[in-house]
């Protein structure tokens, strides 16, 4: 099968690529290096150190002997963008082409701005070309479990029926985004919905949690070939600011009481969720949402849990209460579905002290380029008003 993934320079777009490569598709990238380009704005970088995209295109072909083709550019220009799917006329397209740190989108208004333009013109760019040359093609769109918020009911699976004044409906599931970065992709999700309706097109809403993990069977293959780890506080995940504090003898900072609670999944599920979605494509005319994730934690259950690993290690792990830079509930009911890629074979690996351990050794082997500065957050949801 051709398939095309957008942000294949990205934390999941490379494994993707080398993952969907080794399993036999021909695999085109689309990249225009603006995450690079966001370290330079921050002055950071990622702690384990990343090739540039034609190193590792080159490296790839040689432990693989598989080749992956490149097209460097942005889908917000269609100019660009168009000819490549003339070109390469895929049969499914894997969509992780956009700005996506919540923290990045919350500095100003211009970041704002700037990942509300990229991530909706972009993603309508792809829909227009879909439609105008490769129709029968297959979206893979990767959202996020936090277009939802946290409601104070079950999270379904995008839709939700619901009675009202004695009549019933399937409707989607109401969204409560707590960031403009996750405000965008609810608007993706609205214009995928529109365009799979009228256009006819076909597409699968991935709604992933947050994704934790350095180690692929491809990225194992050589060195050359390794994927991102963020650890700031822009791009950073919190496992792996955890995983850095506790190796560098700081202690682990938990935003506000620790309760907020969401789906997390190993980067190895990442990569079997979406090659289930493209064995098992949507119809024409539909637009589903399979809500990806493996398990739930709340942010203290994770610094719990790093801080166990540690001590096991040897490690003498604190854990410090710090004032939640963002506007969220600390305390709250979360309880999402996530039966659909189950049902189609998904067989997760789950958090566990094996994991923590494994990546604790690689931040260990590399936290010489840990740049202590980053780690703290500095991106404060709240505005004030200046009278």
């Amino acid at each position: 099968m051709r398939i095309l993934i957008l942000g294949g320079d990205g934390y999941l777009g490379w494994p993707t690529a080398m993952y969907l490569s080794q399993r036999g598709h021909e695999v085109a990238v689309v990249d225009n290096m603006a995450r690079r380009s966001w370290d330079y704005e921050f002055g950071a970088e990622s702690l384990v150190p990343i090739r540039s995209l034609q190193e590792r295109l080159m490296a790839w072909e040689e432990v693989s002997g598989k080749r992956v083709a490149a097209y460097i550019g942005d889908i917000c220009d269609y100019d660009f963008f168009e000819p490549v799917v003339r070109e390469f006329r895929p049969e499914a397209i894997v969509h992780y082409g956009e700005q996506r740190a919540a923290p990045y989108s919350m500095i100003d208004r211009k970041h704002a701005v700037y990942t509300q333009v990229n991530n909706i013109v972009g993603n309508l760019n792809v829909l227009y070309a879909m439609a105008d040359h490769v129709p029968s093609c297959h979206l893979v769109k990767l959202g996020t479990m936090g277009e939802y918020g946290t409601p104070n009911i079950d999270i379904e699976e995008g839709f939700i029926t619901i009675e009202h004044k004695g009549r019933k409906d399937t409707l989607p599931y109401p969204k409560q985004p707590g960031s403009f970065y996750h405000l965008s992709k609810v608007h993706d999700s609205h214009n995928i919905m529109f365009c799979c309706r009228i256009w006819g097109l076909s597409a699968t809403d991935l709604n992933q949690g947050v994704v934790y993990g350095v180690d692929t069977d491809e990225i194992l293959m050589d060195e050359r070939l390794r994927t991102r780890f963020d650890y700031d506080g822009v791009f950073g995940t919190v496992l792996n600011r955890f995983l850095v504090q506790a190796v560098m003898g700081l202690p682990l900072t938990v935003y506000g009481k620790g309760g907020q609670t969401r789906g997390f999944l190993d980067i190895r599920d990442t990569l079997a969720c979406v090659e289930l979605a493209i064995r098992h494509p949507a119809e024409r005319g539909q637009y589903r949402v399979f809500n990806q994730f493996t398990e739930q934690f709340s942010v203290l259950d994770l610094a719990l849990a790093v801080q166990e690993q540690g001590k096991k290690l040897g490690m003498d792990v604190t854990i410090d209460h710090t004032p939640n830079p963002r506007v969220e509930l600390e305390q709250h009911y979360y309880n999402a579905i996530n039966t659909n890629l189950l049902d189609l074979g998904l067989q997760p690996h789950y958090l566990n002290d094996t994991l923590l351990e494994s990546v604790i050794h690689v931040v260990e082997r590399y936290k010489d380029r840990t740049k202590h500065h980053l780690i703290q957050p500095d991106v404060n949801w709240r505005r004030t008003t200046n009278h």
